[in-house]
């Protein structure tokens, strides 16, 4: 009997399940390989990441070839130009961010031997807001069709914000702070915080970089290879829509970008009316920094501290500051009323006699009645609390010589592995990469302190806060009321950390934005130095009387070969201070400019995670 062979019709056919073969599916994943874009080598990206960090580490101390910083992201934005990336160009420029952090960040490893953990740990954190950069932009750009010039500001400016927040916050080496010098243009920063600056710095780079001929990249083999040899290169396809050189247009507004930055800075250092204020004094002794300091040594400290005090008080000055920690003995206080028994049972390990002990407060009291002035001393401070825990400050205090003590500050914003130990009881094992005992670890104040004298009203601030933009304009904000504004920023460091490397330059040019953005002057009292007085126009200012506590013929706090500061001496300091009248919309509206930049950044970036294209 025969059968018949019936053929399914093309619509079963059609929906029935296909055996492929191995050699079919070989030749389908070849087929789909030849479609991939070809991409340029990994090469020419990581040269131009390099050439970046380069540009960028000259700009800032201690090369301080600021105008370099102009041009410094401009390689890095030729790469968004590119449609197509490079092979590894995200691992290129997180390369290209380590070059420029590591030796940047390298005073850090000074502190103490473990701290080359700590150098290492950040540059490889900050770092990659390099590639991070690349990413966003190009997202931005490809995928929202936003303009170079538009685009790369936004995402540079965010991510300065957010870098000053996330894991406590490091707001150093922001490219406006290479500008410190040109004080017209940085005065935006009282409306935009110094991210202002840096935003215009980025969007003249990112408009220069819309400017560079294709055939560059053609040169830079940044292309990738056409997919047909024979086919001439089309490099206008592979490049960014909006932003190649027939289009002019960012180059102008970049122009006027920085000519309404410089007009709006003119017209403001030409609004200042400063008008005499305090008379301070600023005592700087000369002592390396160490985790532990032998109790001999305190005695040298405070005599060295009270001999450049009593020179300075001939130039008759209405407040005399010493740095942080310059007072080597702790300021104890425990619950009124208690026995030495009660004492001994909340405190066991503490003879009693540590918290009744008056000296400390006498002292204090007699300096400040001897020199007639009032004195800010930073400080540890030691409390007992009722349920006997100890909770121990980095504080600072002032001494008036009628009312004696007056005010304490405790410093709001501690220094992570500096001053305590982040996720100490989460993870517990990071107690072994530190010098620290377990027990060891300060307490962060929680509020702000106005000091008070006379007719003046200080608000303190301690080591590296006076760089955390956002914590001093809370200050300033909180510290105003009954419209009597803070008249002067008060800053107590302790640098003898670093060695006179290149971290005091950079500590003291960042906290000059301070004074710029709360439209206040500011103050520093700085161990091993750079003390320093700085008005409410970002300048730093050359002292009315300079004491030079080592008997060198130093006359001035610069070399006046060279123009660099000096540190690690003992000196003194003296100035009437100018005090500014001034208004800061910064101080009343915040960060705006930045919280904007980086909720942009973000919506952008969450679209970068879709479905994968060439470009991203």
């Amino acid at each position: 009997m025969s059968t018949a062979v019936v053929e399914p019709s093309p619509s079963v056919a059609d929906s029935r399940p296909i055996d492929r073969s191995a050699h079919e599916i070989i030749a389908s994943a070849r087929s789909r390989q030849t479609h991939q874009p070809a991409r340029a080598p990994m090469r020419p990206a990581l040269g131009l990441s390099l050439l970046s960090a380069l540009l960028m580490w000259a700009s800032f101390a201690p090369v301080n070839w600021s105008p370099l910083a102009w041009l410094a992201p401009i390689p890095v934005f030729l790469l968004i130009r590119v449609r197509t990336p490079t092979r590894r160009m995200y691992l290129a420029a997180y390369f290209g961010g380590i070059a420029f952090h590591l030796p940047a960040l390298q005073w850090m490893r000074l502190g103490d031997p473990t701290m080359y953990i700590a150098w290492w740990a950040l540059s490889a954190y900050v770092a990659g807001y390099f590639p991070l950069q690349l990413w966003l932009s190009r997202v931005a750009v490809y995928r929202w069709s936003m303009p170079l010039v538009v685009a790369a500001p936004m995402v540079w400016v965010g991510l300065e914000f957010a870098k000053a927040h996330l894991l406590t916050g490091f707001a150093w080496y922001f490219l406006g702070h290479t500008q410190y010098r040109w004080l017209e243009l940085i005065q935006i920063s009282d409306v935009f915080g110094a991210y202002g600056v840096s935003g215009v710095m980025a969007a003249s780079a990112a408009a220069i970089a819309s400017l560079v001929p294709q055939s560059w990249f053609a040169t830079l083999r940044l292309l990738p290879p056409p997919t047909d040899p024979s086919a001439p290169a089309d490099p206008l396809t592979r490049l960014a829509e909006g932003v190649t050189p027939s289009r002019r247009w960012p180059a102008f507004a970049a122009t006027l970008l920085v000519a309404a930055t410089l007009v709006y800075g003119f017209v403001r250092r030409g609004e200042a009316d400063f008008t005499p204020g305090p008379r301070v004094a600023l005592i700087q002794g000369n002592f390396v920094a160490s985790l532990r300091i032998p109790q001999e040594d305190f005695g040298l400290q405070y005599n060295t501290h009270m001999r450049l005090t009593a020179i300075a008080v001939r130039e008759q000055p209405d407040l005399i500051v010493w740095p942080e920690s310059m007072f080597r003995w702790p300021l104890t206080s425990a619950p009124a009323g208690l026995t030495e028994d009660e004492l001994q049972k909340l405190a066991p390990r503490v003879p009693p006699d540590f918290w009744r002990d008056p000296s400390v407060r006498e002292t204090l009291v007699q300096e400040a009645q001897k020199t007639g002035a009032a004195m800010i001393y930073g400080l540890e401070c030691v409390d007992l609390q009722k349920d006997g825990r100890i909770r121990q400050a980095n504080s600072a205090v002032l001494i008036r010589p009628e009312t004696g003590f007056s005010a304490r500050y405790d410093k709001m914003h501690l220094v992570p592995f500096g001053e305590y130990l982040p996720f100490k009881e989460t993870l517990p094992w990071l107690q072994k990469f530190t010098p620290y005992p377990p027990d060891f670890g300060l307490h962060a104040g929680t509020k702000a302190t106005v000091f008070e004298h006379r007719q003046w009203r200080m608000q303190p601030v301690i080591c590296f806060e006076d760089t955390v933009p956002h914590l001093v304009r809370h200050l300033v904000s909180t510290g105003s009321r009954d419209h009597a504004d803070i008249d002067l920023l008060v800053n107590l460091s302790n640098d003898g950390w670093f060695h006179g490397s290149s971290g005091l330059d950079q500590h003291l040019i960042t906290s000059a934005f301070r004074a710029v953005e709360c439209r206040t002057p500011l103050v520093r009292a700085v161990n091993t130095g750079i003390s320093a007085f700085i008005d409410g126009d970002g300048a730093i200012l050359e002292p009315e009387k300079f004491i030079d506590g080592d008997k060198q013929g130093r006359t001035s706090p610069r070399d006046a070969k060279t123009g660099r500061w000096h540190k690690q001496l003992n000196a003194a300091q003296i100035l009437t201070i100018p005090l500014d009248p001034r208004r800061s919309l910064y101080v009343a509206y915040g960060d705006w400019f930045a919280l904007g930049c980086l909720g942009l950044t973000i919506f952008s970036g969450l679209t970068g995670f879709g479905r994968r294209t060439q470009f991203t």
